[in-house]
């Protein structure tokens, strides 16, 4: 699993309307589905449920909302950079201003943790988090996140 295969350019973007954790549960479906073909309501529905069982904000500014979704084949996602961080009910109670959108099938099992396990690792490191909200261009923002893995294994 890598960023490559994970994540789409056009399954990027900076947001300045996101002002509540809905609003952007809203942009991250309309994302989806422009990038993948989606329905941004099943993907709504999707996500909202699943943030229903527990919050999915791991501190530190970032959010990794994630869904699994009938239809879809191989798991994808959708990244937004907030301009102004929002509540998102976040573990050390810190607004988000990075979220990452996982959307796995409703069978991938091992493939959806390891995509999770990526994207956890990889936005857990403070240098790359800091470069993502340095960087507000979505064509920035996606070499950055495909670029980290082949400096992690250097």
């Amino acid at each position: 699993m890598d960023f490559d295969k994970l994540l789409k350019p056009e399954a990027v973007k900076v947001s300045t309307a996101a002002s509540s954790k809905k609003r952007l549960m809203h942009d991250l479906s309309d994302l989806a589905e422009e990038a993948y073909g989606l329905s941004a309501g099943a993907v709504l529905d999707a996500l909202l449920e699943r943030e229903a069982l527990g919050p999915t904000g791991v501190g530190h500014g970032v959010a990794l909302p994630h869904a699994r979704l009938s239809g879809l084949e191989d798991v994808v996602g959708a990244f937004v950079l907030l301009e102004k961080p929002i509540d998102f009910n976040a573990v050390d109670r810190q607004p988000v201003d990075i979220a990452f959108a996982l959307f796995a099938p409703e069978d991938a099992g091992v493939e959806h943790l390891k995509a999770l396990a990526l994207v956890s690792r990889t936005l857990r490191d403070q240098n790359i988090c800091s470069k993502l909200r340095a960087n507000p261009n979505p064509a920035t923002l996606h070499t950055i996140l495909t670029s980290t893995e082949s400096e992690q294994a250097a």
